[in-house]
């Protein structure tokens, strides 16, 4: 009954960030040639987006991602200047949820006097979408992969498999002591 009552397994299966480089919040004397996520679980290279911002929120131009196993690398097409960037992904884990996230890296290289990279002109409101690029073709991600938003019906199901276990064992116990006393 103790394992029906403690939180379930699903989230223990959704995909996490657990290495960056450059780091969370971190501030750099020099430009990074890329940034190289490492996560929990095996990458899937079709759902994989790692995106690469300015402070004007417009995207730095970057390699499509390179995925080795649970690692995720993405190298830049020019060097960056100084300034503050967002870095966002989004996986797809393992049990089919999409996870993103995002951090922020600081450029403060004390030899460069203005910024060397000219990024897109499209500014990006969201870092990511449900839109990807696999080989230089816009591909729309399948419905089973978008972002699912987290209204707790994950966490429903399991209780309800819970109560109906719980009852199921209920009435079990009851046969078998019907059964001693018969």
């Amino acid at each position: 009954m103790l394992a029906v009552l403690l939180p379930g397994a699903p989230a223990w299966a959704h995909n996490a960030l657990t290495d960056a480089n450059p780091a969370k919040n971190a501030t750099l004397a020099s430009a990074p040639e890329s940034v190289k996520l490492k996560f929990l679980q095996k990458l899937n290279p079709e759902y994989t987006v790692i995106t690469v911002t300015d402070a004007e929120k417009r995207k730095v131009a970057t390699s499509e991602p390179k995925i080795d196993g649970a690692t995720g690398t993405v190298t830049f097409d020019e060097g960056l200047g100084n300034g503050v960037y967002t870095v966002a992904y989004q996986v797809v884990s393992t049990d089919g949820h999409t996870v993103k996230g995002s951090y922020k890296f600081t450029v403060d290289d004390p030899n460069v006097i203005e910024q060397t990279v000219e990024p897109s002109a499209t500014p990006q409101s969201d870092a990511y979408s449900s839109q990807l690029t696999i080989n230089g073709t816009p591909t729309q991600l399948p419905a089973d992969a978008a972002p699912a938003s987290d209204s707790g019906g994950s966490s429903t199901l399991a209780w309800v498999a819970g109560v109906l276990i719980l009852i199921f064992a209920g009435l079990a116990g009851f046969v078998v002591i019907r059964r001693r006393k018969a």
